[in-house]
């Protein structure tokens, strides 16, 4: 886990509401509260969810030690019965989630969380700084490897990442977003992930000329050598010395994996680098290409004929280039009373920032060929015979709906995997939570991953949500 199991893991303002629930006798009542987002960042057409893992970890750890306690009672403000209330707390709910590496789309759950109000409250923030920040890299590196090629891509942003768990949980999700390997050690020696690098340019300025330096780093990677061509001139300097130790590797037995482009322009001289590499022999050596790229970047390069293999992308994409945080909110659905659930909905001027009400189920459409269709938002519970068609209604614009036929599969996303505080779960492992993402980018439509403009994928509601849906905004009036 990559964040604090300490309870003050939160907003301030979560722990003065949690004493004055405990003070109105609210604070057991059994709470549904929805972690949703309102739209897709970078102006894309999807969103990849990440960072379940990480959530459950700390709802299953988050204690609040004595000294966090003694730092609660020096404020001033709270009661010693609430505080020792806290000293015993544990997270003892449910949580019903969307599987990590999932697409997922606004409006739609990534979790549903059902515990005493209190425990609601207090997990929030921990939760919503987990998954969205987790979702938002994961989405930027589809977006990225989707436009290079998925296995094209190494991360390498440790060293302008938002500080040291920036850095970790970054490298985690953009590795399921589908980056192949980090250049963060400690991410690879965490997760697993395979770690990869080359040299830097203080290699080639440590040593008499660029052809030592070259030398002296195949000597010591023989199997796994990659040189940093543009420390003096490219073409006139870096890549004739590269071909040459290149050559020189291969009459001994061994293979010159790679020469990486740093600057300059890219697509130029990848074409450039491919000649000279194949002119001398050396077809089987890779190129790779880096410096403050991004998708967009690397769509252009590869439109212009750019002769790139791998690009290492780095700050870019651990700073979440385009969207500096994900939309991501945590808001009451609905409260237990003594009928059973009673649904709460958040009626706004701003009729975006509406709450939808219930204990919600969100039911995946294919079509015969696999691909998505759409996703219904439906009361838990509500079923339907999805096979002579459904309509669904838009979520805020009440009088537009739309007929969903031949659907061939309608699959619950929200599947239970914690109970009573308890991960019962299997969780995968990250590089079979890669393969699902990839596969399920796979059934999303080209038009839903375009990077300018995407074709608006369909979230509508079920019959019965919104029914309940119009019955409160027209109690709320």
């Amino acid at each position: 886990m990559t964040v604090p199991a300490s309870g003050l893991f939160t907003d301030f303002y979560q722990i003065t509401m949690a004493q004055g629930y405990r003070a109105e006798g609210l604070h057991e009542t059994k709470a549904c509260f929805d972690l949703f987002f309102r739209y897709n960042p970078f102006g894309g057409g999807y969103t990849m969810a990440a960072g379940l893992e990480d959530a459950l970890k700390f709802l299953v750890d988050a204690r609040f030690s004595n000294d966090d306690v003694k730092y609660l009672e020096d404020r001033g403000i709270f009661k010693k019965d609430f505080l020792e209330w806290l000293k015993g707390f544990t997270f003892t709910g449910d949580v019903y989630a969307a599987p990590e590496g999932a697409v997922v789309f606004p409006m739609t759950p990534i979790l549903r969380v059902e515990a005493p109000l209190a425990q609601c409250q207090l997990m929030e923030t921990a939760l919503l700084n987990i998954v969205n920040f987790q979702s938002l890299i994961a989405t930027k590196s589809a977006r990225v490897c989707d436009a290079s090629g998925f296995g094209n891509v190494m991360e390498f942003g440790l060293r302008r990442a938002h500080g040291p768990d920036g850095g970790l949980s970054a490298s985690r999700a953009a590795f399921i977003g589908g980056s192949s390997a980090t250049s963060n050690t400690l991410a690879g020696k965490t997760f697993g992930i395979p770690v990869s690098g080359t040299h830097a340019h203080s290699w080639v300025l440590a040593f008499e000329n660029e052809l030592a330096a070259f030398r002296a780093y195949a000597r010591e990677y023989p199997g796994n050598t990659i040189l940093l061509v543009d420390t003096y001139d490219t073409l006139r300097s870096g890549l004739p010395n590269a071909v040459k130790v290149g050559l020189e590797m291969k009459e001994r037995g061994e293979k010159l994996l790679g020469v990486r482009l740093d600057s300059g322009d890219l697509a130029y001289l990848s074409a450039e680098a491919r000649k000279m590499l194949d002119g001398a022999g050396l077809a089987d050596v890779k190129i790779v290409g880096s410096g403050e790229l991004d998708e967009f970047i690397i769509r252009d390069l590869k439109s212009q004929g750019a002769k790139i293999d791998v690009f290492g992308v780095g700050q870019n994409l651990v700073t979440a280039k385009g969207d500096s945080a994900f939309p991501g909110v945590f808001k009451l659905s609905a409260l237990t009373g003594e009928g059973g659930w009673s649904a709460r909905m958040k009626i706004s001027d701003n009729i975006q920032k509406s709450t939808l009400p219930g204990r919600k189920q969100t039911w995946r459409l294919r079509s015969s060929s696999g691909e998505m269709m759409a996703d219904l938002l439906e009361i838990e519970g509500v079923k339907h015979d999805f096979s002579n068609g459904i309509t669904g209604r838009h979520p805020f614009l009440e009088f537009e709906k739309k007929f969903y036929d031949r659907i061939t599969s309608a699959e619950p996303m929200l599947k239970q995997v914690m109970r009573e505080g308890k991960i019962i779960a299997k969780l995968p492992s990250l590089e079979d939570i890669r393969k699902s993402a990839q596969k399920g980018l796979e059934t999303l439509h080209p038009t839903n991953k375009r990077l300018l403009n995407p074709h608006i994928y369909k979230v509508s509601l079920g019959p019965k949500l919104a029914e309940e849906t119009q019955k409160l905004r027209n109690y709320s009036l």
